[in-house]
């Protein structure tokens, strides 16, 4: 019986997850749309100057992370490593025993630093080029 009601409730919990996902969604998209049109209203009543609306409506630029796949990427490679290597000292991977999630969360962290260091190097390159484009570009 109670085995029953577990495997309803897991269903219904899985199913009810989307669901929640998507209404939630749709009220902050309509919540949105209402203070955009109080932010007009407020505008249009009040003669607000041209300078001080774009200070008002313009949405800031969202930084977009360009590393995001070699960090995953790293991550999930050298985290396969790790379980290759547990798997050749083991011979079989069993998920219970405590040393191969150690392997597992090394072999991630390892790939979180390699995927760091790279983003660094990347970024110091970046930088450099930009500085000598301006000199360049100033001269």
């Amino acid at each position: 019986m109670i085995n029953d009601f577990a495997g309803v409730l897991a269903v219904f919990l899985s199913l009810s997850i989307p669901i929640v996902a998507i209404i939630s969604g749709i009220v902050m998209g309509i919540k949105k749309k209402n203070r955009e049109t109080e932010l007009r209203k407020f505008i249009i009543e009040n003669n607000v100057d041209a300078e001080r609306v774009k200070l008002l409506v313009e949405e800031p630029e969202k930084k977009s992370n360009k590393f995001v796949m070699l960090r995953w990427g790293c991550i999930l490679t050298f985290g396969g490593l790790a379980t290759l290597v547990y798997y050749f000292i083991r011979l079989n991977v069993d998920p219970s025993d405590m040393l191969f999630w150690f392997f597992l969360a090394l072999g991630m962290g390892i790939g979180m630093l390699v995927s760091f260091l790279i983003e660094m190097r990347m970024t110091k390159k970046e930088q450099q080029s930009e500085t000598t484009e301006e000199e360049a570009g100033s001269i």
